[in-house]
């Protein structure tokens, strides 16, 4: 089995190489056509279908996956949110979102001004390259939950409900 994650970030990879041990999984550098820190749970989850089907347009025999991370709101609470997208040559494609943790008000300030999550976390924590390792959930959650495994847990409901469509042909 092929699967083509359209992201190269290390935690993005590592994620869909735990999920699927069998595949050989090749990462892509592919816009994901919405803004740099999605703003919503849709634009998040907008992010990674176009990921994933981008990368069935590189090769349409493969499997696509697309990971996304994002921002929005519950009320007048920013929440840190997940998205991710499997998409098969013949048209499905599957969606499932993660885990949501609450982001501090000092974060959403800087956020709402335009500024990208990673920049943000590096500052906030005094560390450099978070997106590409613990996340702002390894952060947030005292590295019990780091962002490999945040989205690992998205890539398992999307293997299964792949799997399940799949043994009802």
């Amino acid at each position: 089995m092929k699967i083509l994650i359209g992201s190269k970030n290390p935690t993005k990879v590592k994620a869909v190489e735990n999920v699927f041990p069998e595949a050989q999984v090749t990462a892509l550098d592919v816009a994901s056509d919405v803004a740099l820190q999605p703003l919503s749970d849709e634009e998040t989850k907008d992010g990674a279908v176009n990921r994933a089907k981008k990368c069935l347009e590189y090769n349409n025999e493969v499997i696509g996956l697309g990971l996304e991370a994002g921002i929005m709101y519950v009320a007048n609470q920013l929440y840190l949110c997940n998205w991710g997208a499997l998409a098969t040559a013949d048209g499905h494609t599957f969606t499932a979102s993660g885990a949501r943790i609450p982001l501090p008000k000092e974060i959403e300030v800087q956020l709402t001004a335009g500024l990208e999550l990673g920049e943000v976390m590096d500052h906030y924590a005094e560390k450099t390259g978070i997106r590409v390792k613990e996340g702002a959930i390894g952060v947030f959650t005292n590295h019990l939950v780091l962002r490999d495994e945040l989205f690992e847990h998205v890539v398992k409901l999307l293997r299964g409900q792949w799997e399940y469509t799949d043994q009802l042909k």
